[in-house]
């Protein structure tokens, strides 16, 4: 008697066949498919990607300690081990909010440049110290104010935004050796499609945003690259999944689209934002340190790990008889890599755009293997089910080697799979130690902002919302206010998004409710000036303009006033304070129940201000113009 030893991924496959020889036993008759290269290659592949920005969407990904931040990187961009990424797209800052915050510009004004300001110069090095094949690609999706010379329409003055640009390139070359290898013009714009690759000089393909896995014929025509050059923007979980599974092969067999890129790359911003929870995957607690590697970044690694720039698709690729499609490319050195999806329509909606109906069946499916690949006897398989019934899924499991029979091989084929079929044979599923538990903001927090050289310019969970605020190295302040953190915008910016008319920089939980919050504050502008500090903010990203809370003014003109939003028009309190620009003070704002209380150097100025609503959300400061301001020594205690 001979015992018998099932793996976990033999189980699973057992499983597998047993579950589909019940489901298809009413009729499941097999269909022929060619993969084939003696007519010809298809277009050249050129990498799957994923997008740091648009806005601020890997704001909270620098806070995080390492190991943890390392472990993150590695599943996004290191080879043979997570998604493995070939493109890293990152968001050129323009100071305005583009979606989730703003991201800082290399030029707050045109007589500076400073390249290390944000995340985006560290982000891409870490990519390379991956992989140092990935390419880069730079797009703006705003501007600082100087660029549009006063207007909101940054092309009236093209050689002032060609050279902004440029200098970006410029100097991510001289102080960070990175090699920007696609630069855009502006993102969602009329001048969007276009993209130049930078050594070239020249245009050198055109792009589309959220395709549906459609190509225009115009586009066709003109035999440019096609790139989806923004896509997926879904929630990371197994629906998620299912979408970005299904355009990863779609926008190729339906639209000849040969790269795709993911907004975002990952969900590492506060979660009540714009679009919470997009991403490959989610790293939003660097305060405990908890993420999660969602499905999504395994749907990426069934094409990521077994092709590389620069293979082709063979134009043996198409749609399954019974729903779903299948792509082949080649390295053309005798490596063949076939990538079969069968999502169906519930299971595999993006956000956007709305997806027409389709019909997805129990199928077996037999490829017949032509030209350079009729030889092969064997292939590697890679295998993913998102399980919506039982929530047991599958992900990027290593299957038995599959046997090629008379240059054929057969597939049964359920729904809501993924199979990747290769002779490539370095694919690996990553792992590290589970995260830490995941666990609230701690409700007592504070930070002097004394760092003598900040890693980021950012201070640590603070995520603007409209303006820049950055660390800073008070040079006529030798005492307690020597660093500090300063609102730096000073400007409106050309946005891209609905900025507020005030800068505001966001902390903390949503759900926070009762709290004592405080902050020493310097209005640096005579007269006009004014500062905030605020809590219960319910609003930030694309909707900051309409932010609610419990906002506490102080102004230069010797003023205060209480107000329930961030425009000012709803106030609550009001009267004199005594302040002017350029003295140091502490605002305290109390929130308990439907009553507000501020504090101005320790004395009350205003008590039992009715705040019927917001019932929760984040701390802020900010000011009330874009304006040069201070804060210092900020601290929150949260019930």
């Amino acid at each position: 008697m001979s015992s018998v030893v099932h793996t976990d991924a033999h189980l699973n496959m057992l499983t597998h066949n047993l579950l589909f020889t019940i489901s298809c036993f009413l009729g499941c008759s097999a269909e022929f498919y060619v993969i084939d290269d003696r007519i010809g290659l298809g277009r050249e592949f050129d990498g799957i990607g994923g997008l740091s920005g648009g806005g601020a969407t890997s704001r909270l990904l620098v806070n995080y300690e390492e190991p943890y931040r390392s472990h993150i990187l590695d599943f996004l961009f290191k080879p043979n081990f997570g998604a493995s990424l070939h493109i890293l797209k990152v968001e050129i800052g323009g100071d305005a909010q583009t979606t989730d915050g703003t991201e800082p510009s290399h030029m707050h004004s045109k007589d500076e440049g400073n390249f290390f300001r944000g995340y985006e110069w560290w982000l891409m090095k870490e990519a390379k110290k991956r992989n140092p094949n990935i390419k880069l690609i730079g797009l703006p999706w705003a501007f600082p104010g100087w660029v549009g010379e006063g207007t909101q329409w940054p092309y009236f003055f093209p050689n002032v935004t060609a050279d902004y640009v440029v200098t970006w390139i410029y100097g991510a070359k001289q102080h960070h050796n990175l090699e920007i290898d696609y630069i855009g013009i502006w993102n969602e714009k009329k001048y969007d499609p276009v993209y130049i690759k930078v050594k070239k000089k020249k245009l050198d393909l055109y792009s589309v945003h959220y395709p549906g896995t459609k190509t225009v014929k115009e586009a066709l025509l003109t035999e440019k690259k096609l790139w989806s050059s923004e896509d997926y923007s879904t929630f990371d979980d197994d629906i998620g999944a299912g979408c970005w599974a299904r355009i990863l092969n779609q926008n190729y067999v339906n639209g000849r689209m040969t790269s795709t890129i993911s907004w975002n790359l990952i969900a590492s911003y506060y979660e009540n934002l714009s679009f919470g929870g997009d991403g490959l995957m989610t790293a939003d607690e660097p305060w405990s340190g908890h993420y999660v590697v969602e499905s999504p970044i395994w749907m990426t690694a069934h094409t990521t790990q077994f092709t590389q720039p620069g293979w082709f698709y063979l134009q043996t690729v198409g749609n399954l008889t019974h729903g779903g499609s299948y792509v082949a490319l080649t390295d053309r050195k005798g490596n063949l890599t076939v990538v079969i999806q069968t999502m169906t329509h519930n299971h595999s909606q993006c956000i956007r755009p709305p997806l027409p109906h389709f019909d997805v069946s129990p199928q077996i499916a037999t490829f017949q293997l032509k030209g350079s690949f009729a030889h092969l006897t064997d292939l590697q398989v890679w295998y993913s089910k998102l399980d919506f019934e039982t929530k047991k899924d599958t992900l990027f499991q290593r299957s038995s080697p599959i046997k090629v029979y008379n240059g054929s091989f057969t597939l049964k084929l359920d729904v809501d799979e993924v199979y990747t079929i290769t002779t490539v044979n370095t694919g690996q599923k990553g792992t590290y130690p589970e995260s830490p538990n995941s666990r609230p903001f701690p409700k007592n927090y504070s930070d002097d902002f004394t760092i003598d050289n900040p890693p980021f310019s950012e201070a640590p969970y603070f995520a603007d919302q409209t303006g820049v605020f950055e660390y800073f190295r008070n040079s006529t302040d030798n005492g307690s206010h020597a660093f500090t953190l300063r609102q730096v915008v000073t400007e409106r910016p050309v946005t891209w998004a609905r900025d507020a008319d005030q800068t505001i920089s966001i902390i903390g939980d949503y759900s926070w409710t009762d709290l004592n919050v405080s902050c020493d504050v310097l209005i640096e502008t005579p007269v006009t000036g004014g500062v905030f500090l605020a809590a219960r903010i319910d609003q930030g990203g694309e909707s900051v303009r309409e932010a609610k809370g419990v906002f506490y003014w102080i102004y230069a003109n010797g003023t205060y006033k209480v107000t329930n939003d961030i425009g000012g028009q709803r106030v609550l309190a009001e009267g004199l304070s005594g302040t002017r620009e350029g003295v140091w003070y502490t605002l305290t704002l109390r929130i308990k129940g439907y009553f507000a209380t501020g504090m101005l150097n320790g004395y009350p100025l205003w008590k039992n201000a009715v705040v019927l609503e917001p019932k929760n959300g984040w701390t802020a400061l900010g000011t009330l113009s874009f304006e040069y301001a201070q804060f210092d020594n900020f601290e929150v205690n949260a019930e």
